[in-house]
């Protein structure tokens, strides 16, 4: 089964539920989308085969190559994105999408409205704000979505800071709430990486502002004491690409004899 099909389960399983709803567009947007075309790509232009219904116009997409394949049953031109990217495509469009049909578990029909929702949803941004943290504790009383859900997001985010540490604070004041402090992040990477831990706040169910976002150094005093009381997140490495070498100097890739 795929992310999606395990997310639609659960969602499909108790529809009353909330948190397993944003969960479910919470992967239709993270995962690699396979959109079925009504001709060849023109450069970067793309446009979808749209097929009017009884319950509206829809695109179909596929989580994988070979569902398409499956459902179509004969060449036919397609294009993989992101669900993000998809979304940003069709939202104002009134065009729904139609997902897996009679290929997966997870085949349903997604209408419009729900895509413009989705795609508002993604287009929040964080808010700056400045408050004096007095003391950083251990993280309590978050759901535990809330972390599985920052742990997934975070492992998404490679090479953009080395680790992050989630803890309870105190505010002067006397305010209280939660931290997500990014160690040593890359310049520039701030706002996405700031976005990317609203949204698993957002698709967790949780209100924005239950936790704050703060950016440090490895040698900050702060960053020394979170080492030891919080919850720390490690983001993976960026994976690079291996320059191709010569014939023969890999000895897992032997040369080829002809």
């Amino acid at each position: 089964m795929t992310d999606l099909d395990t997310a639609h389960a659960a969602m499909t399983a108790a529809p009353d539920d909330d948190a397993k709803r944003l969960q479910f567009y919470e992967r239709l947007a993270d995962t690699e989308i396979f959109l079925l075309l009504a001709g060849e790509p023109e450069g970067d232009q793309v446009s979808p085969e749209v097929f009017d219904i009884a319950d509206g116009r829809f695109a179909l997409i596929f989580d994988r190559e070979e569902r398409l394949a499956e459902f179509v049953g004969r060449p036919a031109p397609y294009a993989g994105l992101s669900g993000r990217n998809l979304v940003q495509m069709l939202a104002g469009q009134g065009v729904g999408l139609g997902l897996n049909l009679q290929t997966a578990p997870s085949e349903m029909l997604i209408p419009a409205e729900a895509i413009d929702w989705l795609m508002a949803t993604l287009q929040n941004e964080p808010t700056a704000e400045e408050a004096r943290i007095e003391e950083i504790d251990a993280p309590k009383g978050l759901p535990e979505n809330v972390i599985t859900g920052l742990d997934r997001k975070l492992a998404m985010a490679a090479g953009l800071a080395k680790f992050a540490f989630l803890a309870a604070a105190r505010y002067e004041g006397g305010g209280q709430g939660h931290i997500l402090a990014f160690v040593d992040p890359v310049p520039g990477a701030e706002d996405v990486l700031a976005k990317a831990a609203g949204e698993a706040l957002t698709f967790s169910g949780i209100a924005a502002g239950s936790i704050d976002v703060i950016f440090l150094r490895a040698s900050d005093q702060m960053a020394a004491h979170l080492a030891k009381v919080g919850l720390r997140f490690d983001l993976p490495e960026p994976v690079v690409p291996e320059a191709p070498g010569a014939p023969g100097m890999n000895p897992d890739k032997p040369p080829r004899l002809t």
